[in-house]
């Protein structure tokens, strides 16, 4: 799916149901609504809040006129999958927030720069998933350097914190940062 334009779509849904939601969008989609990323993500990840009931039957029913119109979308499109981060962030995460999209029935925010890194440094240091995510971020080596504390308390195996600075060099090393 390409977020802006699905979000954009759903955003008329709703407001044809007088349905509103407003919440802090992560991931590959936030990345595409700061326009870091023009590429199709697999979903829109909220962090915040829980997704109400309504929302979800709402976002599955238009995955299914979607899938019907020919454009593939799975029901869970629209997921709460990253919400264990919400009590991983920084804190004052919340304070740092940023408006991303206002329609007339969504209001999305994402992280503050150096969260929204933080989240996708660790699932590249986490899963070896997000490189081209942390690439189009481009973040300076003060950046990684200051996101590494963060890191190395995600994880207690003992050589959790090695790993963290290999990668962390490695996308370095791939910014130009040597």
């Amino acid at each position: 799916m390409l977020p802006v334009e699905t979000i954009t779509r759903f955003d008329e849904y709703l407001a044809e149901r007088t349905l509103r939601l407003e919440a802090v969008v992560i991931g590959g989609a936030a990345l595409a609504f700061l326009g870091v990323i023009s590429r199709p993500t697999r979903d829109c990840d909220i962090l915040h809040p829980d997704l109400p009931v309504d929302i979800k039957e709402a976002a599955r029913t238009f995955a299914e006129g979607m899938r019907a119109s020919g454009e593939p979308l799975d029901d869970d499109w629209l997921n709460n999958g990253p919400v264990s981060l919400s009590s991983l962030l920084p804190a004052g995460w919340q304070d740092r927030l940023q408006l991303v999209f206002e329609g007339a029935a969504i209001r999305l925010r994402t992280l503050g720069r150096s969260d929204l890194l933080k989240t996708k440094l660790f699932g590249l240091c986490d899963r070896g998933l997000d490189l081209g995510d942390c690439l189009a971020l481009a973040p300076l080596a003060e950046e990684l350097r200051a996101a590494k504390p963060w890191l190395d308390l995600q994880d207690a195996h003992p050589g959790w914190p090695e790993h963290v600075a290999a990668t962390l060099a490695d996308l370095g090393r791939r910014l130009g940062h040597v």
